[in-house]
Order: C-alpha cells, then sequence, then structure tokens
C-alpha cells in the first residue's frame, strides 16, 4: 500500500507541476498555430491556483496522512484529472488527455483501494 500511495503524491506533484509549466509557457496546451492570448493567461493561473494546493494536499495526504485522510483527496484529485483529460482530448493535446487520464485511474483505484 505505501508503494500505491507514493505513486499517487507523485502523480498529484507532477500534475501540480504541470500547472506551473503552463504558467511559464501558456501555449503549451494550445493546439498548434492557437494564439496565447489574455485569456489564456488568466486560465493557465486560475489552473494553477487549484492544481497546485491540490495536488500538494493530495500528496501530503497520500503520505502522512493515512487511509481515512488520503481516500477522499484521491476521489476529488481522480475527478479533477478526469476532467483534465477530457478537456487535454477536445483539445487534440494528446499528452494532457493521456496523462490526465493515467492520473485519473491511478487516483481513482487508489481511493477504491484506500478506502476499503
Amino acid at each position: 500500500m505505501d508503494v500505491l500511495l507514493a505513486a499517487n503524491a507523485l502523480a498529484a506533484l507532477a500534475s501540480a507541476g504541470s500547472s506551473v509549466v503552463g504558467v511559464c509557457r501558456p501555449g503549451l496546451g494550445l493546439p498548434a498555430g492557437e494564439p496565447v492570448t489574455l485569456g489564456t493567461h488568466v486560465y493557465v493561473r486560475a489552473y494553477a491556483g487549484r492544481a497546485l494546493p491540490l495536488g500538494a494536499a493530495t500528496a501530503v495526504a497520500a503520505v502522512a496522512g493515512g487511509a481515512a485522510v488520503a481516500w477522499p483527496l484521491l476521489l476529488v484529485s481522480g475527478l479533477a484529472q478526469v476532467a483534465d483529460s477530457a478537456i487535454g482530448f477536445r483539445q487534440r493535446n494528446l499528452g494532457m488527455a493521456f496523462g490526465a487520464g493515467a492520473f485519473a485511474v491511478l487516483h481513482l483505484l487508489s481511493a477504491l483501494a484506500v478506502a476499503r
């Protein structure tokens, strides 16, 4: 179980880290040729405002919180990753789509395993 929770902590930190990359390079999530606008900058900052605290809280809960604390955060993080994956598919950003999708599966299945 420790390896599973450590994998979730790393996935949560990777997701949070990707939001920082998005703030630094907001065009990465856009289709080729799509201009980076003021709205793009606002979106990536708003996304980071959610992803950073959620990723940090999920990582801490997975490593130090125990099952009672970890499973609800894994569930919420998994659902957030489902939404991120759907956005990735909609934008034809396969890295985002499959990366977030893999993290969604990891978080959601882990939430089920930890909750039992």
